[in-house]
């Protein structure tokens, strides 16, 4: 597994928990030797246990010698970062660079997986680099294409009883290797060929984030016509054609997938000659959606200049401490250019919150510190923290019981109940004459 970022590490924890003999290599020698004293260098629920236990049984391993790890492997992955470049498109040099290296030290015929999300075209081209970098042109090698579907924060269990595996392949020979790889899985297959491979994954992504901001849409909708979004998309959702997954209203998507994948999606249509609009609207529509929180408090507060605003959730999710296009990237220094003094809380990304925001803010480590004498606050993550908040404690700490809620944890009675002035996503606004 060439690559020990999220997907790598997590994959190849989980090829290992199933019984094969896995190495993860990584030319950051410092991430490496964390790994090898025990240091996991992400945030994922069970993933420290999983790689423990196979550490000591001997079945997953770590090293940066990769010329090493491709002689003696049978399959080799393709695990590392494509980051969006600035016009939208996958930034491959960390591809091309791995197929390069794959080609110079390969030494018997094995099988190259690409599990990195990639461009169409991607399998060919490292076809190609192996090829051209080959220094014994008589070996063979087969390039497939296996397109990852994990979630942060339920990785594990998504790998452990994945859904489904993609497999595009240039042979048959290959695409059993693969299919057998994965058969402890017990998970449907569908194996095909390259490029309809790396299309899936781009098309499974970019209609999960056009579900998304559509229900965000209607939720605009229900603010301004009297409706409640949560009975909208529950009525919907009863329609097996719909579904009810990722029909849960909020400020958008974010995270490492959903908005690279999207201006990837576009960037593709638009270099084969199709102007992909529905799909530049869901980016469009994500990026204001993000900002709706903002004119809530603007709505119930007035001017922000030298109010005290508590934010609660700093990550794009729970249960993770990535903030890669998390709402709260742009929704506080939207707040801070107005003048608001920000208390920060999240239980896990506080680390990653002072890198993108220094000492603009003030990071608390307590919810209820977060809310001592703040005029307003704001859910950004629904963490179960928040979820569980102790609403009559936290009205006594804060100056005035307002909440804006950009994740709908709470219900409209529940803090009428509570007295609070309460801001949601797509429902009606709970006022001091409601209390």
């Amino acid at each position: 597994m060439i690559g020990t970022g999220y997907v790598g590490l997590v994959s190849g924890t989980c090829f290992a928990e199933i019984g094969n003999q896995v190495v993860c290599c990584d030319i950051d020698n410092s991430k490496i030797k964390k790994l090898n004293n025990g240091v996991i260098p992400i945030y994922e629920p069970g993933l420290e246990e999983m790689v423990r236990r196979n550490k000591e049984a001997g079945r997953l391993t770590f090293t940066t010698d990769i010329p090493s790890a491709i002689q003696d492997a049978e399959i080799i992955y393709i695990a590392v970062g494509t980051p969006m470049t600035i016009t939208g498109e996958a930034d491959l040099r960390y591809v091309i660079g791995v197929a390069e290296s794959i080609g110079e030290h390969l030494n018997s015929y094995k099988v190259i997986v690409n599990k990195s999300t990639v461009p169409v075209g991607t399998g060919r081209m490292v076809q190609r680099l192996i090829r051209e970098n080959l220094r014994d042109s008589s070996i063979v090698f087969d390039v497939v294409s296996n397109p990852e579907f994990l979630r942060e924060g339920s990785a594990l269990s998504d790998c452990m009883n994945m859904e489904r595996a993609v497999i595009g392949a240039t042979s048959d020979k290959a695409a059993q290797i693969i299919a057998d790889l994965h058969e402890p899985f017990d998970t449907d297959l569908l194996i095909t060929d390259l490029e309809s491979a790396e299309m899936i994954k781009y098309a499974s992504n970019c209609f999960l984030a056009t579900k998304i901001s559509y229900i965000n849409a209607i939720a605009n909708v229900c603010e301004r016509v009297g409706a409640d979004v949560t009975s909208v998309a529950k009525g919907m959702g009863m329609d097996s054609r719909i579904g009810s997954r990722f029909l849960q209203a909020g400020i958008g998507y974010g995270g490492s997938c959903f908005p690279k994948d999207t201006h990837a999606l576009a960037y593709i249509a638009d270099s084969v000659g199709y102007n992909f609009r529905l799909l530049k609207s869901v980016i469009a529509a994500n990026d204001a959606q993000k900002l709706v929180v903002v004119n809530k408090l603007e709505q119930v507060l007035g001017d922000l200049k030298g109010r005290t605003i508590a934010i609660l959730g700093l990550a794009f999710k729970p249960n993770t401490d990535d903030m890669r296009d998390a709402p709260s990237l742009q929704i506080i220094p939207a707040l801070l250019r107005q003048g608001a003094s920000l208390k920060c809380y999240d239980p896990i990304a506080l680390s990653e919150a002072r890198v993108h925001f220094g000492d603009r803010v003030l990071y608390t480590e307590d919810v209820e510190e977060c809310l001592l004498n703040a005029d307003a606050a704001v859910i950004l993550t629904e963490w179960d923290q928040v979820k569980l908040l102790d609403l009559a404690k936290a009205k006594q700490l804060m100056s005035a019981p307002i909440i804006v809620d950009g994740r709908n944890c709470f219900s409209l009675e529940l803090m009428r109940e509570s007295g609070f002035i309460y801001h949601s996503i797509g429902r009606p606004v709970v006022t001091v004459e409601d209390n």
